[in-house]
């Protein structure tokens, strides 16, 4: 892979691999690393690619894969509480604010699907091979997503 393909690359991924990688570390700093180490990866990679999805899985998968080496690292550190980085997100709503943090409080197995399907706009199949799951499991996980979210956006409107 030349210099110009991996820019190319690079910059066509580098915001959907961010957004993933911030469903597991809930820390932007972390999520640039992990981001860093799976384009690092891709460059030094000497298989060539079939085509665009195939680049996009192995990417994808790549990310999860690091995202879960550090969740077990001993070196992780303490990172800041959510709600300060989603103060510099700058929502145009008190709703969309409300569903990234009711969706960040979910549990990484529901999160990581979540984001995927509603976000990244991957099928149930698709997100199935990338987190190494049966099709029955992830859908079992936005099911259960779903039902969370409702109880806590009911809860949020509730208390107004």
């Amino acid at each position: 892979m030349d210099e110009a393909q991996f820019e190319e690359i690079a910059g066509r991924y580098r915001d959907n691999l961010f957004a993933i990688a911030f469903q597991y570390t809930k820390n932007a700093a972390d999520a640039d690393d992990m981001v860093q180490i799976a384009l690092l990866k891709c460059l030094q990679a000497k298989k060539p690619f079939a085509n665009e999805a195939h680049i996009r899985h192995w990417l994808i998968r790549v990310t999860v894969n690091e995202c879960k080496r550090y969740l077990v690292s001993p070196w992780r550190r303490y990172t800041a509480p959510i709600e300060d980085y989603a103060e510099t997100l700058g929502f145009e709503t008190p709703e969309q604010s409300a569903l990234f943090l009711a969706v960040m409080e979910l549990p990484q197995k529901y999160r990581v699907p979540i984001h995927l399907y509603y976000y990244e706009d991957y099928s149930v199949r698709e997100i199935a091979a990338a987190l190494g799951l049966r099709e029955s499991a992830v859908q079992t996980r936005l099911l259960r997503a779903r039902q969370k979210l409702k109880h806590k956006l009911e809860d949020w409107n509730d208390d107004g």
